[in-house]
This record gives structure tokens, C-alpha cells and sequence, in this order.
């Protein structure tokens, strides 16, 4: 269920390199090991998987084991699409789990049997709580996208624990990470609607979802649908994202959207969109209900039409923010960003705790 495709990983280099920079890695560590690299699949040097690894290896020999749970989250990246990508992984969740002591908040792992499609599917999720949190607290799902991981956005989950004073659960959204099924839309949905359900009695039954990326289409999902009491779409796919017109996808994202959905060979276009069509949420767009929800998302995206954050003006409830010069997930402004949507989701959450007494 994986497949090589052509990277140019110098262009991928110059799209990704804020984010590896905003959530985490020092930019000379990350220049060190972007002069090195020169093509994607191959394990040796040059490789990105191997070039990754030597830096997430020093850093775990450094005791940096934070470090380098995250170079190591970008040596798996985009998808696990061979073993040494799927070892890259095993390697991150390993280094993540010795850095848990200097998390600055309680961490639990927890492999969750939640229903999916007739029986159920293991969804492993990372539980991240203040020290001192009450028990009548709201809670938080929370993924990031189709190529960046739960362990990848370490730094928002513990921002959204500690600002907001809230247990969070992270997971990987289906068809990435260690999600055991394909992406699908209404498969992703089912999921998402299991974990509410984990979620409400750890804490005072309010539950939030911020989803980031494609992510943020799950989130879109469970905003519109009224599944959660309040939902966050940062850089979300809706609908115009996944119309065949858009063509062909920017930097690779073909291939890992293609790995994503369970592909074994590279698909053909047709193929692709095809598959894609299932993730319009035009028939919840087109309800006149929703719970509370903030949509935000760069104008200069290059995976995502401006029409999907926009498509939600003037629905009830809901704020949007189509931030001006950043691109998908506005994430070259994020340290900007990322303090809005706390407030906002802060504010929200306390308001229905109220309303729900």
C-alpha cells in the first residue's frame, strides 16, 4: 500500500523550509542537511531519508532527543512509502518517547480500538494535560495533515494544553502516520467521530477539534456536521481543492495524497480525482447549521483554493481569516497566527462549557 513517485526535493526544500523552521529545528542544522541532500528515495548518502537520520542521529546522541524526534519526523516525510521511511518513524516514535519527561505537561500514549466500517481499526493517540487540570475541563482532538504527523506539530499540542488549560488528544488522520486503513472521506469521518466520543467524558463533555492541513477537512467535517462543540480549520481542503480542474498538484503533493489513499502504483490523474471527488463537503455546506468555527488558511496557498476557506463567510457562527502573504496553513506567519486561534477556540470552549451547566 506505498509507491515511489519523482520528488525535486530542492523545490520541496524551498516550500517546507518555514515549517521546519517554525516548529523547531535550528535554520543552520536544517541549511546543513538541505546542501546535502540531493534526491529523495535513495538510503545513502545524498538521500533524504539517510541525510534526515545522520542529523536525528546526532542529535539523539547529544541527549536531544526532542531534536530529533523531529528531524527524524522529517527524514519519514512526505509518506511511508519504503522501509527505510517506515524505519525513520519507529525511530521518531522512539526519540519522542524519551523526550516526554521534558514535555512540561503530562504525556500518555494510548492505542485506541475505534469502530471503523463494520469493525474497528487501532488508532494510537497521544495525550497531552497540564499538570494541574481540573477534571471539568474541555478537550481537544487535534491532527495535523496528509504529511505532517501528530509528532510533527509537537509544539502546537502542548500551546493548545497549556494556553487553554485543556487535556488534548492528537492522532493521525486515516491513511497516515500509523492510521492502519487508507484516507477516505466518510472511513476519515468514522474515526473522527470515535475519538469525540473517547474524548467527551475525559473531560466536562465539551470537546474542540483542530485540524491542520487535511486535517483541517476532518475538522471541516465535524465543524459542519455539529459532531464537536467547536472547530478550528487551519489550511483545510473542502471542496475546491478536490475538483479536476485544479490539475496537477505542486511538489509532490500527487504522490503523497496518492500513498494517502491507499494506492499501490502511481494512480493516474483520472484515477486520483476520481478518488478525491468523495471528499466534497458540498452537501454540509449547502446545512443551514454548524457548530462554532474558525477558518483560516494563507492567500497564497498553492494546495488550496482560497474558495474553501472563503466558502464560509456569513455562515452562522463562524469566523474566517485568509491571511494576506503566507501561503497553505499560513504557516510563515504561524507565530502570528497560532495565538488567534488560541483566544478564539479559548473563548469559544468557555462559552458553551457555560451554556452546556
Amino acid at each position: 500500500m506505498s509507491y515511489q513517485w519523482p520528488v525535486d526535493v530542492h523545490a520541496l526544500f524551498g516550500e517546507r523550509y518555514a515549517q521546519m523552521i517554525n516548529t523547531g529545528l535550528p535554520a543552520a542544522d536544517v541549511d546543513v542537511v538541505r546542501a546535502a541532500i540531493t534526491d529523495m528515495w535513495p538510503d545513502s548518502a545524498g538521500g533524504w531519508v539517510h541525510e534526515w537520520s545522520k542529523q536525528a542521529a546526532a542529535y539523539a546522541d547529544a541527549g536531544a532527543h526532542q531534536a530529533a524526534a523531529l528531524a527524524y519526523g522529517w527524514a519519514k516525510f512526505p509518506t511511508l512509502a519504503d522501509e527505510a521511511k517506515r524505519v525513520a518513524l519507529a525511530n521518531q516514535l522512539e526519540q519522542y518517547e524519551l523526550a516526554a519527561p521534558g514535555f512540561g505537561v503530562q504525556f500518555e500514549r494510548h492505542v485506541l480500538e475505534l469502530p471503523y466500517r463494520g469493525n474497528t481499526t487501532k488508532v494510537p493517540v497521544h495525550v497531552y494535560a497540564p499538570f494541574d487540570l481540573p477534571a471539568d475541563r474541555p478537550v481537544i482532538i487535534a491532527s495535523g495533515g496528509v504529511d505532517s504527523w501528530k509528532m510533527d506539530v509537537h509544539g502546537l499540542l502542548v500551546l493548545l494544553a497549556t494556553q487553554l488549560h485543556a487535556r488534548v488528544v492528537a492522532f493521525d488522520i486515516a491513511g497516515t502516520g500509523e492510521s492502519e486503513v487508507p484516507m477516505s472521506s466518510s472511513g476519515g469521518a468514522e474515526i473522527v467521530r470515535g475519538l469525540v466520543e473517547y474524548a467527551r467524558p475525559l473531560g466536562n463533555g465539551v470537546v474542540g477539534h483542530i485540524g491542520i492541513s487535511m486535517g483541517g477537512h476532518f475538522s471541516a467535517w465535524s465543524g459542519l456536521a455539529g459532531a464537536v462543540d467547536a472547530a478550528v480549520v487551519l489550511g483545510g481542503p473542502v471542496e475546491a481543492a478536490f475538483r479536476s480542474e485544479r490539475g496537477q498538484a505542486a511538489f509532490g503533493m500527487d504522490g503523497i495524497v496518492g500513498n494517502a489513499l491507499g494506492f499501490d502504483t502511481p494512480p493516474s490523474f483520472d484515477e486520483l480525482t476520481s478518488r478525491l471527488t468523495e471528499f466534497s463537503l458540498r452537501p454540509l455546506l449547502d446545512q443551514d447549521h454548524n457548530a462554532p468555527m474558525l477558518v483560516v488558511n494563507g492567500a497564497d496557498d498553492v494546495h488550496v483554493p482560497q474558495a474553501d476557506t472563503l466558502v464560509f463567510q456569513g455562515r452562522r457562527d463562524t469566523v474566517v481569516d485568509l491571511v494576506a502573504d503566507t501561503g497553505h496553513c499560513a504557516v510563515s506567519k504561524l507565530p502570528e497566527v497560532f495565538p488567534t486561534i488560541l483566544a478564539w477556540l479559548g473563548r469559544t470552549l468557555e462559552a458553551v462549557t457555560l451554556t452546556s451547566k
